[in-house]
């Protein structure tokens, strides 16, 4: 990084953290002198963690599994849209994106990880080391007894542990990276206990205990602090609490162990808002750190304590209440498709299986919806966690959520229709002093009927390597909200780094019967965008009016971002959008503010502009509509959207 992104980010620290930081420098230097000597395994050692012989998988999850672990068998997998033939033997530091390769004999914190020139695509390297492969590879192992599957596990394991020794490759620069896969060894040890070669590959092979310790000891020295106390220092408590539970093998274990589920109570807590929706203001993440959270959790059993387990459920009773009718939660925020851990194969629904894994351990309130089929993590989490219950919970279906600023307006389930869903933001830019995964999206609004995107949050894209890309994904022309003077509504010091965070307040929210929601923000003050939004069931109709207060005119750009199924015929200041689900035709109208002038866009590149990521590394082009004009000084611009009967 340049030396200004160095001076705002110390900026975002308060003194504790820069301390904290220092001390990290000095444990650095420290490591590259010299490694520190492993402590000794404590004799005795044996595997226990293991799982009731009777648990049962549905059909559905059994075939899923052994379809993915036959492909990987044959070296065959996909990571962020890029197939890769290459996983009988991989090689873990090279980036088939890039074909570039990261330095694997080279002290890990030197290592410019995030320059893709240098390294790659850090995502693309990153991915297969989590060994979240392996888990399905075990799972699938453990369903037939097939040894074929537990041997590759095996062969790819010393490959890992012979290829990466600790501190010498970009493997041991992030703690996520550390945490994750910590989890993933348990549950491969897990599976693989009725394998003949389990004991020899972990607890009787030194290598193992030698990577396993330093994982360890790696995340007690470096846990992340402050401003970067997110979803990272989640993963870090849930890995070391994970391993240090399930690999109780060292004097320093239960030192570990306590430290990790303190880290992890306190920190779940401090990332959740107390109406159960993760602070980072990113849908993906709180997907993530749920999974890590429940995982962990049911590792450490009878250990947890409530306060642990009732902020877990806060966070499912959540996700069930945000979800569209076919149980997909809102695109908000950034997204990378990481995932806690994977015991299913490909095509199982993640959201579904939360609420599958919610049901099974505090048990679904009336007006949850369905999971859509089955899975095979709930009943291996649920034989291994039990069950929490707690009375103090919703009794009907939440639709808004005054800490985290976001309120859905739908019209009522089952009017045979197709449900209309709309997500208002007016929650705070993001979490801790740089809301790393926050986007400039003040007052925007994203729009489904029958759970197919209508007006589109785009999306994430990529984190390194395309800063213009990056901008535009999360600036504020790339949300359905207003940009004024041509500048974001947050300003951005660096690609997870914001110094300047509009602020937004609320002003009306649904109640009685009626479904508006209001809200302003300030991120161009002196002037002040205000937007209303009112929804009319029986009419089928949403209403977007956005007002702009200031002394003076300003040049200002209305964006509406269309999902990629929906075509739009633009004429002068009406739109008319077709797209087909469920076999049929379906078909809306937009009308646009008059006092603007439009145009459509797609899939432009110089600038980016009209794009929609279906997923980290991915896009696609869609229609983006722009309406270009004065703001200011009073008057309001009207949108209305009207469903076809």
């Amino acid at each position: 990084m340049d030396p200004g992104w160095y001076l705002r980010r110390l900026s975002r620290m308060g003194p504790r953290e820069v301390a904290g930081r220092a001390a990290d420098v000095r444990n650095r230097r420290k490591l590259r002198r010299a490694l520190p000597e492993a402590s000794t395994p404590l004799p005795g050692r044996r595997f226990t963690a293991v799982l009731p012989e009777d648990v049962r998988v549905p059909p559905d999850a059994r075939a899923r599994v052994l379809e993915t672990a036959d492909r990987l068998l044959d070296g065959r997998a996909e990571y962020f849209g890029v197939p890769r033939d290459d996983l009988v033997n991989p090689d873990w530091s090279a980036d088939p994106k890039t074909g570039r390769r990261a330095p694997a004999d080279t002290f890990a914190f030197d290592i410019p990880y995030r320059h893709e020139d240098v390294v790659g695509d850090i995502k693309q390297i990153w991915e297969p080391s989590r060994h979240q492969h392996l888990t399905v590879l075990a799972t699938a192992y453990a369903l037939t007894g097939d040894d074929r599957y537990a041997e590759r596990v095996a062969d790819h394991l010393k490959s890992w542990w012979a290829a990466n020794a600790p501190m010498t490759s970009v493997h041991w620069v992030s703690g996520i990276e550390l945490g994750i896969r910590l989890l993933s060894w348990v549950w491969v040890r897990r599976l693989l206990h009725g394998w003949p070669g389990a004991a020899g590959l972990f607890e009787d092979n030194p290598e193992a205990l030698h990577q396993i310790w330093h994982h360890q000891r790696w995340l007690a020295t470096f846990p992340s602090r402050g401003s970067s106390a997110n979803n990272h220092v989640i993963a870090e408590a849930a890995g070391q609490l994970a391993a240090s539970c399930a690999f109780p093998w060292f004097p320093e274990s239960a030192g570990w162990r306590s430290a990790a589920l303190r880290s992890l109570d306190e920190h779940l807590a401090a990332n959740t808002f107390g109406s159960g929706l993760n602070r980072e203001l990113a849908t993906e993440y709180h997907g993530l750190v749920l999974e890590l959270g429940l995982a962990a959790a049911a590792e450490a059993g009878a250990a947890v304590p409530d306060s642990l387990w009732r902020t877990l459920l806060r966070m499912t009773d959540a996700l069930a209440a945000v979800v569209d009718v076919r149980l997909h939660p809102p695109r908000q925020g950034d997204g990378d498709d990481g995932h806690g851990l994977v015991l299913d194969g490909r095509g199982t629904d993640r959201w579904s299986s939360l609420l599958a894994t919610g049901d099974a351990l505090f048990g679904r309130l009336d007006w949850w919806p369905s999971p859509r089929g089955g899975d095979v993590r709930t009943p291996l989490l649920a034989a291994l966690a039990g069950r929490f219950e707690a009375a103090d919970r919703p009794r009907t279906r939440p639709d808004h959520f005054a800490d985290a600023g976001l309120t859905l307006l739908r019209t009522p389930p089952g009017d045979g229709r197709g449900e209309i869903w709309c997500r208002c933001d007016g929650g705070p830019h993001g979490f801790l002093s740089i809301a790393a995964h926050a986007h400039a999206d003040a007052l925007s609004v994203e729009v489904r009927h029958d759970g197919v995107d209508i007006l589109a949050d785009p999306g994430t894209y990529c984190y390194h390597g395309e800063p213009e890309w990056r901008a535009y994904f999360r600036s504020t022309l790339g949300h359905n909200t207003v940009q004024l003077d041509d500048t974001d509504q947050s300003t951005s010091g660096g690609p997870f780094l914001w110094t300047r965070h509009a602020t937004t307040r609320v002003l009306a929210a649904p109640g009685g019967g009626v479904l508006r929601w209001s809200a302003e923000h300030d991120g161009y003050r002196p002037a002040v965008h205000r937007r209303t939004v009112e929804l009319d069931p029986g009419a089928r109709e949403l209403r977007i009016t956005d007002e702009i207060t200031a002394g003076r005119h300003h040049p200002a750009r209305l964006a509406f971002h269309l999902g990629p199924r929906v075509s739009a015929e633009l004429t002068g200041h009406a739109a008319v959008l077709t797209w087909t689900s469920g076999g049929r035709e379906q078909a809306a109208v937009l009308d646009l503010p008059a006092g603007l002038t439009w145009t459509a866009h797609h899939g432009q590149t110089a600038p980016p502009l009209g794009w929609y990521s279906p997923g980290y590394g991915r896009r696609e082009p869609a229609t983006t509509l722009i309406g270009s004009g004065l703001a200011g000084r009073g008057g309001a611009l009207t949108t209305l959207l009207r469903f076809a009967h």
